[in-house]
């Protein structure tokens, strides 16, 4: 079944549907090729990469918009490494962690196995549903991820009620940023990687930080931390428009091209809107089918970015993604470790609506056939 041939008018434009790293533009190669013998190659100490680095920042406290007082840092190793950043540098004693599917459950185990902090509380929630914060005395840390990009699922970004008047909210936004609406004021640390929404690569972390954070950052400043993972010496970096490393040249071209093309087109109330019409084309598909249902089974609770579409289990979603890929219709497995008869479709704002709409009737074609 993988020889089928899809129809060429059925097909979306870029069949590219991945949830990380996503589609990358063809104007943002462009803009990489442009700077390949000018800026690529050349040390990020001078001006050229620190204003590169100084875009990026400036472009992504407004794209998202970031109160007075908040600071954009970043440094190397993407979300994946701030775990470790914020274990060191922002939980004091005790964080709660809520989590609903493999990358929240990721922080969690950071923080557990920190021999210098208490043990964690962890509010756990069933993957296709979403965890929220629950205000306990002595959490100093709440930690989330805004969406949750194993399963599809949105989890609201509201401080908790009645939490301690100094802990602070950390929101894992990696596969929202960019393309979920959000109040950066009822966060204290808003960080992600750009590969998704942000239409970049990895190996970059950026964070978001209230001037409660950072104060929280210069209290922890004295506890011992491997220099690549101090959020102090990142920050100290960042207001110079420097990384305290060599950064992924690359990878800052890619996602400050993706910012301002946002920003050109309206900004984050574009890029929320353009995502839920696509999210709404997505669900609305399998509604109206009695071989699909959407995993998350909460409207409310459904990403616009990344849906979870299961498969009647007399149809083999593997063998669906196969079809779909041998006529260039690419990344619709879904989360490995989720292990469901199901699609995963990315659908960030460098994806038109029309695509996931294509993308359906491609789904449509290839059950038929398989029928």
């Amino acid at each position: 079944m993988t020889a089928l041939a899809i129809p060429r008018d059925l097909l979306p434009a870029d069949g590219r549907f991945g949830c990380g790293p996503s589609r990358i533009r063809p104007a943002q190669i462009d803009a990489l090729a442009a700077l390949g013998t000018t800026l690529l190659g050349t040390s990020h100490r001078q001006d050229p990469v620190r204003s590169l680095v100084g875009r990026a920042r400036e472009g992504l406290a407004t794209l998202l918009g970031a109160p007075e007082g908040y600071e954009v840092a970043l440094g190397n190793g993407g979300s994946t490494a701030f775990w470790d950043v914020a274990t060191f540098s922002l939980i004091r004693e005790r964080a709660q962690h809520a989590t609903c599917g493999e990358f929240g459950a990721k922080f969690a185990a950071a923080s557990t196995a920190a021999p210098f902090l208490a043990e964690p509380q962890v509010v756990a929630a069933e993957p296709g549903t979403t965890a929220t914060p629950v205000a306990a005395p002595g959490i100093d840390t709440y930690a989330w991820t805004h969406n949750e990009t194993s399963t599809g699922v949105l989890t609201p970004v509201l401080r908790p009620r009645g939490a301690d008047a100094d802990a602070l909210t950390v929101v894992d936004a990696t596969s929202a940023a960019g393309g979920v609406k959000v109040d950066l004021a009822q966060t204290d640390v808003y960080y992600f990687a750009p590969q998704k929404a942000l239409g970049s690569d990895g190996g970059l972390w950026f964070a978001i930080l209230s001037p409660a954070a950072v104060a929280r950052v210069d209290e922890l400043s004295s506890r011992w931390a491997p220099a690549s993972l101090s959020l102090s010496a990142a920050l100290a970096s960042s207001r110079k428009n420097e990384t305290l490393n060599t950064p992924a040249l690359a990878t800052l071209v890619l996602l400050v091209d993706q910012v301002e093309w946002l920003l050109d087109r309206g900004g984050l109330d574009w890029a929320a809107e353009r995502t839920a019409t696509s999210s709404a084309a997505l669900y609305d598909w399998a509604e109206q089918r009695d071989w699909t249902t959407p995993y998350v089974v909460d409207p409310a609770q459904r990403s616009p970015v990344v849906g979870t579409i299961d498969l009647d289990e007399r149809i083999d979603a593997k063998a669906v993604a196969a079809a779909l890929r041998a006529n260039g219709v690419v990344d619709v497995d879904p989360y490995r470790k989720l292990g469901r008869n199901q699609l995963r479709v990315g659908m960030f704002p460098s994806t038109p609506p029309a695509d996931v709409e294509a993308l359906t009737r491609c789904v449509d074609f290839v059950v038929d056939a398989l029928a």
